[in-house]
């Protein structure tokens, strides 16, 4: 049986609005994420997505339940231990310019985890160079500032980035869904041969049920912050169990 990487046990994310509950955004959401699996989630805006992805990578506090990463229980990881969760898991977000420091170059911001880690100055200019070329960039966008480059190309680094602390998790929280069809073909083609090469664990978060039935293995699909079904891609989407799984699939494919 292949090994957990990642593990929720009845997490939750319960909003307060003028100090009374307003709405769980993530309600009692358990899964498993094995290793070198490709886990989709997919769900219509507001279905706490984003809010489930930012819970795993310890962006936000749960208001209960636990993240179990590598073994190790991050529910309450602080300081150095939440650094060292870090080097296991790392995230690509929907806006990949906002994501970077517009005032450090692409090099900088691929280049600091790296740095933090210990290695040298040099040895990090050498790594970023290596990793934006793993990534399909020429060495010298280490160079460039975000807003000098496309919106595919600010991916690629931010994919490079990720990728500098050789995590086991890499998240993708609807990652392509602001790029044009052309460089988000090229950004899943890029995502599928690391997966490849690296043996990678991801979470893909997505709303394009093409995407996720091509690229993933599992999907879980989300509503009003519950997982409310779970199979493979073909499963889920060719003979769903739940008439909202139904739903969102017959809104995208007619």
């Amino acid at each position: 049986m292949s090994e957990t990487v990642l593990k929720t046990e009845n997490l939750t994310k319960i909003f307060m609005v003028r100090g009374k509950k307003a709405f769980a955004a993530v309600d009692h959401v358990s899964f498993q994420l094995k290793k070198g699996e490709t886990l989709g989630i997919i769900g219509e805006s507001g279905c706490g997505k984003s809010t489930l992805a930012k819970l795993l990578c310890r962006l936000q506090e749960p208001t209960e339940g636990t993240v179990e990463l590598c073994g190790q229980d991050i529910t309450k990881a602080r300081g150095a231990e939440l650094c060292s969760a870090y080097r296991h898991i790392q995230m690509v977000f929907q806006d990949p310019v906002s994501s970077f420091d517009p005032r450090k170059t692409l090099g900088d911001g691929i280049g600091e985890s790296l740095r933090n880690t210990g290695k040298s100055r040099r040895e990090a200019e050498l790594r970023v160079r290596e990793l934006l070329k793993q990534c399909g960039l020429p060495g010298e966008f280490a160079g460039r500032y975000p807003h000098e480059v496309s919106g595919g190309q600010c991916q690629r680094a931010a994919i490079a980035r990720a990728l500098a602390v050789e995590p086991e998790v890499l998240i993708c929280d609807e990652s392509t869904s602001a790029l044009d069809v052309t460089v988000q073909k090229k950004i899943m083609e890029l995502l599928g041969r690391l997966r490849v090469d690296t043996g990678i664990s991801c979470i893909f978060i997505c709303h394009n049920l093409a995407l996720v039935q091509d690229f993933c293995d599992r999907l879980l699909v989300m509503y009003q912050g519950k997982i409310i079904e779970e199979g493979t891609p073909d499963e889920v989407i060719f003979c769903p169990k739940e008439a909202y799984t139904q739903m969102l699939v017959d809104s995208v494919l007619g």
